[in-house]
């Protein structure tokens, strides 16, 4: 196993919820280290140039409203194996498909407004990650 980071985002939908906390501490309480945190609310432009690779997919156009639509906390995690253990902890993308205590499975309403986004990839971390933080905001 490799030390990781991972960008997660609390969506729209979470924050509107209150579970941001609640989101945290689980990261928290399954060891991994907390490197950056910022709240922001992202322009549709915005939206759509974090989520190009979607872009010629049918939901694109939805997701770009939805992460737009209302203030959204990005944070960076570090640890071991950290995608894939991130998730893991985060379940299905459909919610109604995810496993019992994972974060979608316990916040989510739908597949569209699903609570949470965890980079899928090192690939994927590498891009995402600098799209909201430069390296001298990660604290390690």
């Amino acid at each position: 196993m490799s030390v990781e980071r991972s960008l997660v985002l609390a969506k729209p939908d979470a924050v509107k919820k209150k579970v941001v906390g609640k989101i945290i501490a689980r990261f928290e309480d399954e060891g991994f280290k907390l490197l950056g945190l910022k709240k922001l609310k992202l322009t549709k432009e915005q939206a759509g140039q974090f989520y190009i690779v979607h872009k010629d997919r049918p939901f694109y156009d939805e997701l770009c409203e939805f992460m737009s639509s209302g203030p959204i906390v990005a944070m960076v995690w570090e640890g071991e194996n950290a995608i894939a253990r991130i998730r893991e902890i985060m379940g299905a993308t459909n919610p109604e498909e995810a496993a019992e205590g994972t974060l979608r499975k316990l916040y989510a309403s739908n597949i569209g407004e699903n609570a949470v986004h965890g980079s899928d990839s090192v690939e994927s971390a590498n891009y995402e990650i600098p799209f909201f933080f430069s390296e001298l905001e990660l604290i390690g």
